[in-house]
């Protein structure tokens, strides 16, 4: 009997050598080039891989399963990030765009993601027709890449420049580098290791070597991951910015001058002020994963900004971004996937990274500044999440008494209502928020927390934990 395999909140991943095969790959290559082969006259797909273990060996095998069948396949020259991938598909004209990632998963996990012809994540119906399509076997080709190349069904296309020169007709690359901003980047051993050296090549860099083990971390920009960098840029002292990005450099992570993380939900609220104040988009919606801190709803509120929320998965958020009726100018989630109007539909690491360069560059206020300005619209506040490695007993446990609504009080915190859009979010008198929710990609609960200090916050977490748990 055939393993399921099944597409969670962002693409198929599973754990190498386990599930994540050369048989199961090619399982899943098939039912893309069947869902090509029904729905194009002249498919062609684009694909990838990152810096994880196997990944050329299983980009290999899901290129020759769609020239197989008749697709005319686009290969990268070498490891690319995961929004190359999407502006190669975008670029080059093709229906899906596959890319070899597990994104931030640990390291023993790989993953297989679907990029849509506009250049950004498919969406959740292409998606389902490609998990039905799903054979209980397929065989690996035996045809080498060479052959493919010499009649004409495969190509090698380096993705890395055509995004280079993306990013250099998109940005004030002279502001940039005339503000002399001192920067460190930690690409967490993933694959914007190469492109952003080229793009600020006086950075300062960490791990930006290959090392498809990630030394035993998971390459997810969240501050438990990154504490050399934030050391590192506490102990030099003289950085204006720290960046990180995750293993397929599509999530973001920024540090303050001090080493303090400066989490998603901070970068979000500066993306829109940027665009608004500086950038003259004062029209538009802003949407947002319901993990998302409040104080975005209250800005956009300030500004008068439309803004719609979403369930958890930035396919959701894409598929909204693309509507012609609509003009979005910020879409994100609290994860540290974020796009931006003026690029593809897609979260980009590097991408966010360098607006965030540019609007210090331009404005001439550094990052603590520029918070300073938007926390005078919508107030300070604090956010924090913890990850429960828990058994799959306790956490249905948890998740069947969340939908019963049995929750009436965390410790000595009462919520004034929930929402459950996705998950289950706790609302409290003073603003204050909480929410439950399990991972789509990992078997792990997700408990989040925002208040108006650290301290706070932390005593939220626990109580919550306590109630949940006990």
């Amino acid at each position: 009997m055939s393993t399921p395999i099944k597409f969670g909140t962002d693409g198929w991943r599973a754990i190498i050598a386990d599930t994540f095969t050369n048989t199961n790959v090619a399982r899943v290559a098939t039912a893309t080039a069947s869902w090509l082969c029904q729905n194009a006259e002249k498919p062609a797909a684009v694909v990838g891989y990152d810096c994880r273990f196997g990944g050329l060996m299983f980009a290999e095998i899901t290129a020759k399963v769609l020239c197989q069948h008749g697709v005319k396949v686009y290969f990268t020259t070498h490891f690319c990030s995961t929004p190359m991938v999407s502006l190669a598909t975008n670029r080059l004209g093709c229906q899906l765009g596959v890319i070899l990632t597990a994104s931030h998963n640990p390291p023993s996990y790989n993953g297989y993601k679907l990029k849509a012809q506009f250049g950004g994540p498919a969406a959740p119906s292409v998606i389902t027709a490609v998990e039905n399509l799903i054979p209980d076997h397929a065989e690996i080709p035996t045809a080498t890449m060479e052959s493919l190349v010499a009649n004409g069904q495969l190509e090698y296309v380096d993705f890395e420049e055509m995004y280079f020169q993306q990013v250099m007709a998109s940005f004030d690359m002279a502001a940039i580098h005339q503000a002399n901003l001192k920067v460190v980047y930690d690409a967490m051993y993933g694959a914007g290791q190469r492109v952003l050296p080229r793009i600020l090549p006086n950075a300062d860099l960490l791990h930006c070597d290959y090392n498809p083990s990630f030394k035993g971390q998971a390459p997810e920009p969240i501050h438990k991951n990154l504490l050399q960098l934030s050391e590192h840029i506490r102990q030099t002292g003289d950085y204006d910015l720290g960046i990180a990005t995750d293993g397929d450099a599509d999530r973001i992570g920024l540090y303050s001058p001090d080493g303090k993380f400066v989490d998603s939900h901070h970068i979000i609220l500066l993306l829109i002020y940027y665009f608004y104040h500086f950038k003259g988009e004062q029209k538009g919606k802003i949407v947002i994963a319901f993990s998302v801190t409040e104080k975005a709803k209250r800005l956009c509120e300030k500004l008068g900004l439309d803004y719609e929320i979403t369930k958890i998965g930035f396919k959701y958020i894409g598929e909204i971004m693309v509507q012609p009726t609509e003009h979005v100018i910020v879409g994100a989630e609290e994860s540290g996937g974020i796009a931006v109007i003026g690029h593809v539909p897609e979260r980009d690491g590097i991408w966010i990274s360098l607006l965030v360069l540019e609007m210090m560059a331009k404005t001439g206020k550094t990052l603590q500044q520029l918070i300073d300005e938007v926390y005078a619209l919508v107030g300070s506040f604090t956010y924090d999440r913890d990850d429960l490695h828990i058994t799959n007993e306790i956490k249905q446990r948890v998740l069947d008494q969340c939908n019963a609504d049995a929750y009436q009080q965390f410790g000595k915190f009462k919520p004034t209502h929930r929402e459950t859009i996705d998950g289950f979010k706790y609302h409290f008198a003073n603003g204050d928020w909480m929410m439950i929710r399990a991972s789509g990609t990992e078997p792990v609960l997700r408990v989040y927390a925002e208040s108006n200090s650290p301290a706070a916050v932390r005593e939220l977490l626990d109580d919550i934990k306590a109630t949940i748990l006990a």
